[in-house]
């Protein structure tokens, strides 16, 4: 395992310019740019917004923040892993030519992701800004959640990425489950506003303490879950390390395969 931090700090130039490429290329040819990183997320809270207050009778006061801290999270977490899920296939031809640490791409996916998600945490800002709920002391914590969710994401694509090389249904498979685990995901309702006997499935998705982590410290402006956000860290490294275990047993036969 020492080796992948060695390989990473080697080739960290080649990882900086995936990260660059991934950015670029995820807005390529695109007139707007990098602006649709704010577009895209405002886009979807305007139809949220629309839909579940006004058609669903949603009584959620400040429902735009609400849906701020849930949605954008989401978003990276769902475009990271429907990215990274085909990362290996789309560079199938680079990796049959030229040696470098395979796990770079997935990372780099992960990471310019979560470079746009850092620049759409720019809308949360300013809603909070702009309802007159402003910013606290606990957006000090915001670093903690984000490390969190980035740890899963990197555990998580390292596995798909690898697994979609063998199994190309897999990507398929992704989205379908996403769709699903999306409303298994307090992002437009609250956890409290769910019945007890079905509570249980979202205190096992990860993503649930980090989407009401975010919440904690834009909307509710209180202290997050420290215990549970610390927890969810020491459970996402262990999960990386068995990510890469399958990883590294599987990228031997990436050559054939692609």
């Amino acid at each position: 395992m020492l080796n992948v931090f060695k390989n990473l700090y080697n080739y960290r130039e080649l990882l900086k310019t995936s990260v660059k490429k991934e950015i670029r290329g995820k807005y390529k040819n695109s007139f707007l740019g990098v602006l649709w990183s704010f577009l895209n997320p405002l886009l979807q809270i305007a139809v949220y917004a629309i839909v579940f207050p006004l058609i669903l009778r949603n009584t959620q006061e400040n429902y735009v923040i609400f849906l701020c801290c849930g949605l954008i999270p989401w978003t990276f977490f769902s475009n990271a892993i429907t990215r990274s899920a085909f990362t290996m296939v789309e560079n199938g031809n680079i990796l049959k030519k030229v040696y470098f640490p395979r796990e770079i791409l997935p990372i780099s996916v992960v990471t310019s992701e979560g470079v746009n998600f850092l620049i759409s945490t720019i809308i949360i800002l300013v809603f909070v800004l702009f309802s007159g709920l402003g910013i606290t002391k606990y957006i000090l914590f915001y670093p903690l959640i984000f490390i969190a969710q980035y740890l899963l994401l990197i555990a998580i694509s390292l596995i798909v990425s690898s697994i979609c090389v063998y199994i190309r249904d897999l990507q398929h498979f992704i989205g379908v489950f996403l769709q699903l685990l999306f409303y298994a995901t307090p992002i437009v309702y609250a956890s409290d506003s769910i019945p007890e006997n079905f509570k249980w499935i979202l205190n096992l998705n990860p993503m649930t303490y980090i989407i009401n982590g975010y919440r904690d410290i834009f909307y509710n402006q209180t202290m997050p879950d420290i215990k549970a956000i610390l927890i969810l860290i020491c459970v996402f490294i262990v999960a990386i390390v068995i990510g890469y275990l399958i990883f590294n047993k599987l990228q031997k036969g990436f050559a054939e395969q692609l």
